[in-house]
């Protein structure tokens, strides 16, 4: 249990920030970066918002989600802040970083398929 009390608060701090940066793009940012950075930066934002939503279900899933809640976090720092940083600052090598996040993200996905699976064969509802 303390473990999914720790991806409780993993999860509402991955959704606190998600809102928080995205209304942060939107009044602060708005006139700062170009049409197109912007769009990288609500790229970024939607993409966080969806997957922090992703972990607290599988943290509320009766369920072990460990595995996949850990890609799906790294998924979320590698791929959206990645983008955030890369809009803002415009330094290209930060968007380098994002394509490890959206494989990371990924391989969360194919975790919760994999870790469904795996729970069904031990009983788990």
């Amino acid at each position: 249990m303390k473990n999914k009390n720790n991806w409780l608060v993993i999860s509402g701090i991955m959704g606190f920030l998600a809102v928080a940066l995205g209304a942060f793009g939107a009044h602060s940012l708005k006139s700062i970066l170009s049409d197109d950075m912007l769009k990288i930066y609500q790229t970024g934002i939607m993409y966080h918002l969806i997957h922090a939503g992703i972990l607290l279900a599988l943290t509320l899933s009766s369920k072990d989600f460990s595995r996949s809640s850990a890609f799906i976090l790294a998924g979320i720092i590698l791929f959206s802040f990645s983008l955030y940083i890369y809009a803002v600052s415009g330094i290209t090598g930060f968007a380098v970083i994002t394509p490890f996040g959206g494989v990371s993200l990924l391989i969360g996905w194919v975790m919760i398929i994999l870790d469904s699976r795996e729970n069904l064969k031990s009983g788990a509802r």
